[in-house]
């Protein structure tokens, strides 16, 4: 039989010895491991839907403040400056109506941007590339006030919210 006392002890002490040494560390790309303040401005649009810039820089934005790598700042204070534009928004057809096989059911929107990273001291250029946000979306197609424009609009920020999180983790993690 094991004494009780030496295995209540011991219990404390493996406790506090679980997790000496490690730790998960910052994994910042290479042209990015100086930086650690990061502004982002106003997307560019070149499609001819209008009002989508700050929407989209809004989403990168909060995507940066729940990713923690980087703190937001002003673009005068910051080590880096996020400068994107907004390429194409796309809708595609995904699925028919079983009683209307011409009427579309499903969409899938599709959100490209390209980005810059630019070091705001010396310009150069940190890193770019390009993220995608793709979401499905139904249209009410059986309703006879149904509206495909406003459907999109209103899943265009779900769309931003998953470009967003690949555009941040290319910059926070380089992948």
């Amino acid at each position: 039989m094991i004494p009780k006392l030496p295995v209540l002890l011991l219990i404390p002490l493996l406790i506090l010895l679980e997790g000496c040494g490690y730790h998960v560390g910052e994994i910042k790309p290479t042209p990015m491991r100086r930086v650690t303040t990061i502004a982002v401005n106003t997307f560019k649009n070149k499609t001819l839907i209008p009002r989508l810039e700050s929407q989209t820089a809004d989403a990168v934005v909060k995507q940066f403040q729940q990713d923690g790598t980087y703190r937001i700042e002003s673009a005068d204070r910051a080590d880096a400056i996020v400068e994107g534009t907004i390429v194409s928004v796309e809708r595609q057809p995904m699925r028919v109506f079983s009683s209307n096989v011409l009427q579309t059911s499903e969409f899938e929107l599709t959100l490209r941007v390209s980005y810059h990273v630019i070091d705001r001291i010396t310009g150069a250029v940190l890193m770019e590339g390009t993220a995608i946000g793709i979401t499905p979306f139904f249209s009410e197609g059986d309703l006879v006030n149904s509206d495909l424009v406003t459907n999109q609009n209103m899943n265009y920020p779900i769309a931003a919210q998953r470009m967003a999180e690949h555009l941040v983790s290319k910059v926070s993690e380089g992948w």
